[in-house]
């Protein structure tokens, strides 16, 4: 485990790893009330496509308990929900107001029995061992400071047989396409948290954190060095997010 004092990165920037959990609750805080929008805006509503690809993979089923990880608003088990009437669900997060922002959201009232909201931190979840049967986390691991920590715990948690899947941006494989997409990235993203949100540094970082982010196979290895089996990804829409998936067997 890192000590405080080792640097760790918040984007382009060397930090300590002690200060990176509270720079990242500051950025999340500062951009809860515009976050669901600026996602539609910055993907052209792509990114419920591709979340819509992480439950037609993941499949849930009756009785599951899903653990949503740095989940905010909800998005996620909102959809597993829907998609399995049966199943519960637990919503982790450490800013507050993501998940005061998804408690607002219609599906919330409507999905309250089966639905909780819990402030913490994914490096030291809660939660007893095996406590639960999928764990997902959605363009939230690369804010993690110590990710290996984050999926040590995520294996802790599942039961036997239960299923760790990540949906987070990633690299392009082809060099002209990820030229673009840093174009893109770069001058126009930050530009447009600056417009829609008046937070023009949170979505520089944002768009930094990416680029700082393991590629696909690289994070597929930490994946099994966690202890998960079956470790397969996908690449979504050419590579610029993927879904991870392993297996606590």
């Amino acid at each position: 485990m890192a000590d405080d004092d080792d640097d760790t990165h918040f984007g382009f920037r060397a930090v300590a790893a002690g200060q990176k959990a509270g720079l990242v609750h500051g950025v999340f805080t500062r951009v809860a009330n515009r976050y669901d929008l600026m996602n539609d805006l910055m993907s052209a509503g792509v990114h419920r496509l591709w979340k819509d690809a992480m439950l037609d993979w993941l499949a849930p089923r009756q009785g599951q308990r899903l653990l949503d990880v740095a989940g905010g608003t909800g998005d996620i088990a909102f959809r597993f929900l829907r998609r399995a009437p049966g199943a519960t669900a637990t919503v982790l997060d450490m800013t507050e107001s993501m998940l005061t922002e998804g408690q607002r959201r219609a599906e919330a009232e409507s999905l309250a029995g089966r639905l909780n909201w819990v402030v913490g931190d994914a490096m030291s979840l809660p939660f007893p061992d095996a406590a639960f049967d999928v764990y997902t986390i959605s363009f939230g691991i690369r804010n993690v400071t110590r990710i290996e920590a984050a999926l040590s715990e995520a294996f802790r948690v599942l039961r036997p047989g239960g299923r760790l899947m990540v949906l987070e941006f990633s690299q392009l494989p082809v060099p002209a396409l990820q030229w673009l997409y840093d174009r893109y990235s770069f001058n126009v993203i930050p530009a447009m948290g600056q417009v829609v949100a008046n937070d023009r540094d949170s979505y520089q970082y944002l768009v930094e954190s990416i680029r700082r982010f393991p590629d696909q196979e690289a994070f597929a290895a930490m994946i099994r060095a966690a202890g998960f089996g079956q470790v397969k990804y996908r690449n979504l829409s050419m590579g610029i997010a993927a879904l991870h998936s392993g297996w606590k067997l």
